[in-house]
């Protein structure tokens, strides 16, 4: 891999070098996968869970094969069954000995290969006969559990097949994972309850068929040591006190965390105080404000009215208190639990636990819960 101009990566990943702590996760992930477990993997959207993904299977020891795919844009089983393909023809090299037996077996199904734009990265689309793509997926998770290597495969937004338009997609897949006697998978998703739905319903097929893992956010001290670590290999200063202002302001969240961060280092400034770092924060925010506005236009009056109420909590533990219904003038407590489920099925709020095993319900985007707390008053 290249070393980015610019260290504090918001996009994909770069390399060990470059990725901060998730020691134990990485180990527990690793040891999963040694013993031959598949893994459920959940976490709130942008904390780290693809670079955690990606991190581990770049750890795998040599006897072993790490696919990665994310399934997010996948809209039925055909789009799964090229973006699995994609997967496997970019895991190695054309020209390494799995690699060779990979793109073989691929080109058995008769694909047509094309070079993604800006990556120029091979995208494989198949035609399946007559229209169903089912036999050539299990061709292909038959052929990875014939090789002498341990597979892993790694299928991020793993709730994405709910939303299918074949029926029954979970238990069709359950039944060929099952058979499978030398692939080892790690099901990871960001939208929490319907990864629960699928994974511990006693009716769902993928039921305790995996160990759980919830990937909670980065201890300060770690996140803080990382933080001053890379600016300081950039040959610029950061305290210790303004590593963790910023991780407060970001709430410690990876996705702004890394963003305010690498900002900051496109600055250039041999420094990086207090007043620099809310001026970037307050640029950032100011940069996505037409979004926000569209977050508005797209919302009922009540909606909008309880979304706000959440950015400027932070976080609610008991959203139909009379407290919490009155400060805000939201009504009734009927028209807060249908706006919740609303919020979360537009993915612009989330329900949590926090260690206690509390329920709670917060904001997804940190860069709207600041700018509602900002200018409120005005909205």
């Amino acid at each position: 891999m290249k070393n980015p101009q610019n260290p504090f990566i918001t996009v994909g990943y770069a390399g060990p070098k470059w990725f901060c702590d998730r020691k134990e996760e990485t180990k527990s992930l690793l040891q999963s996968i040694e013993n031959g477990l598949s893994v459920t993997l959940t976490s709130i959207r942008r904390i780290g869970k693809t670079g955690l993904i990606r991190h581990t299977l770049s750890q795998l020891p040599k006897s072993h094969i790490g696919i990665y795919l994310d399934i997010q844009p996948a809209e039925n089983l055909n789009d799964f069954l090229n973006i699995m393909a994609t997967a496997m023809i970019n895991c190695l090299p054309e020209k390494s000995k799995p690699g060779k037996v990979i793109w073989d077996f691929i080109k058995k199904l008769r694909p047509v290969v094309s070079f993604e734009y800006l990556s120029g990265l091979p995208q494989v689309t198949i035609d399946p006969q007559p229209g169903n793509p089912e036999p050539d997926i299990e061709a292909l998770l038959r052929f990875l559990d014939s090789q002498p290597n341990k597979i892993v495969i790694a299928i991020d937004e793993f709730q994405q097949i709910l939303n299918f338009p074949e029926k029954n997609v979970d238990a069709w897949l359950r039944s060929k994972i099952q058979q499978l006697t030398n692939v080892t998978f790690i099901f990871a998703g960001s939208q929490q309850h319907l990864m629960l739905q699928l994974f511990s319903s006693p009716s769902k097929p993928f039921y305790r068929s995996t160990q759980f893992m919830k990937l909670n956010k980065i201890g300060n001290t770690e996140y803080r040591n990382f933080i001053g670590q890379l600016f300081r290999q950039g040959n610029r200063e950061i305290s210790e006190e303004v590593s963790d202002q910023i991780l407060q302001w970001a709430n410690h969240h990876t996705y702004y965390v890394q963003l305010l961060c690498s900002c900051l280092y496109s600055t250039g400034e041999p420094i990086i105080t207090r007043e620099l770092w809310q001026l970037e924060a307050m640029k950032l925010i100011k940069e996505t404000e037409t979004v926000f506005f569209n977050y508005r236009e797209l919302l009922t009056n009540s909606q909008w009215t309880l979304l706000k109420a959440l950015g400027t909590e932070n976080k609610i533990f008991n959203p139909t208190s009379n407290d919490f219904l009155q400060k805000y003038h939201l009504g009734t407590s009927a028209t807060v639990i249908q706006g919740l489920k609303a919020l979360i099925k537009k993915e612009l709020v989330y329900k949590d636990y926090d260690e206690n095993g509390k329920t709670f319900y917060s904001v997804y985007d940190l860069l709207f819960q600041r700018w509602i707390q900002n200018y409120s008053s005005n909205l």
